[in-house]
């Protein structure tokens, strides 16, 4: 139960623009977010990243007013924010859906919040045309949002919530209506534009790549909880647990007995005599699951030392090879164990993978940095 908890000061000293503590929102028999804690810091870009269903969205809501927790506080800039109406708190939302007013310009859609504070005319529209900059929509601002691209309509929306000045600006799977290409294109644009803002941004998806390309650190989400809460490079490369390390890229899992653990390095006996060595403190004996990243894996045409396995090396029969442009992806069975995926750089791959079919043999391995001892607890399954 609970969520993930950083150290830091107690009291609300504003020097933490969000803080979730033990922080909990039921629907009905539904506990959409479990007693979390959360700081989120000044001028960050963090996402919440996670599956449908995991609180993700919830908890967006929550720090926007749109929801309210049953249990726990919420502070924005360091004040209780539970029971302030959305309209009074120092967020803005993004959506999916744009919500641009049609019959008015694109100026005007921007300037319209600032119209609403009463901010005089020639200031809410200085103001809205120095956001459509900040966004690379100046010399549309006579538009209508129908004359838009998906991607235009976006930058507008953007716009319309960063003329605002908000402390945090709430993103919520703002690209997943546009298509990859334009998708990429706007990851850049709001890293840019985040830079140089310097507003804290709370974006939440449940694309990875949007994750850890965008942001500063991420907090992985399940059943109402933060799994893990990082930079992108530690969520990716070391994993806390089966579940993050099964939903953040691909994992190939074997379980085993670890039969050696000394001097910081473990060796488990995975079956069919594979032995997997790596880096890290074990206890001999446990029943554990190791993780392996399938572009740590190298493999080759034939066998490795005649038919046997070796110590992180392993024989296998190719079921399927895809070329995914500048990668080389193969699936392949270990006798025993069950399926291994390889993904490898074309450019960088061993050239007997070229002349491979389904049915032939390859040698696969890895180094003793690539397994990620995962633990006991692993052995439930990750998304259990």
């Amino acid at each position: 139960m609970g969520g993930y908890v950083e150290a830091s000061s107690a009291n609300g000293d504003g020097s933490y623009d969000v803080e979730f503590r033990a922080v909990t929102k039921r629907f009905g028999s539904l506990t959409a977010v479990d007693a979390i804690n959360l700081k989120v810091r000044k001028g960050e870009f963090l996402s919440l990243l996670g599956p449908s269903g995991c609180g993700k969205t919830t908890s967006l809501r929550l720090i926007a007013g749109f929801e309210q927790p049953d249990e726990g506080e919420i502070l924005i800039g360091g004040v209780d924010a539970v029971g302030t109406p959305p309209y009074k708190r120092e967020v803005n939302t993004v959506f999916q859906q744009y919500a641009l007013f049609p019959h008015m310009s694109v100026l005007d859609n921007v300037a319209y919040g600032l119209k609403q504070r009463k901010v005089r005319k020639a200031e809410r529209y200085a103001k809205a045309a120095e956001a459509l900059e900040l966004v690379h929509m100046t010399g549309r601002e006579k538009h209508r949002p129908t004359m838009l691209s998906g991607g235009q309509q976006q930058r507008v929306a953007l716009a319309r919530a960063l003329v605002m000045n908000p402390r945090v600006l709430l993103l919520d799977e703002p690209l997943g209506a546009l298509d990859l290409k334009l998708r990429k294109e706007m990851q850049i644009e709001l890293k840019r534009i985040q830079g140089e803002v310097g507003i804290t941004f709370i974006y939440v998806t449940h694309d990875q790549g949007e994750a850890l390309s965008m942001s500063d650190r991420v907090a992985v989400m399940s059943n109402g909880v933060i799994e893990q809460l990082g930079e992108p490079r530690a969520i990716y490369d070391r994993p806390l647990t089966p579940f993050v390390a099964d939903f953040i890229g691909d994992m190939n899992f074997l379980v085993g007995d670890v039969a050696e653990a000394a001097d910081g390095g473990f060796a488990v006996d995975a079956g069919s005599g594979i032995v997997v060595r790596g880096r890290g403190e074990a206890v001999k004996g446990t029943r554990v699951r190791v993780g392996i990243r399938p572009e740590r894996i190298v493999a080759a045409a034939g066998t490795a030392t005649g038919t046997a396995n070796t110590a992180n090396t392993a024989n296998a029969e190719v079921i399927t090879k895809m070329y995914l442009g500048d990668q080389i992806q193969i699936v392949a069975k270990l006798a025993g164990i069950g399926d291994i995926v390889v993904r490898e750089q074309r450019a960088s791959a061993d050239p007997t993978l070229d002349t491979i079919h389904p049915g032939d043999r390859i040698a696969v391995s890895w180094d003793e940095a690539a397994p990620l001892l995962l633990g006991e607890a692993a052995l439930t399954g990750a998304g259990d």
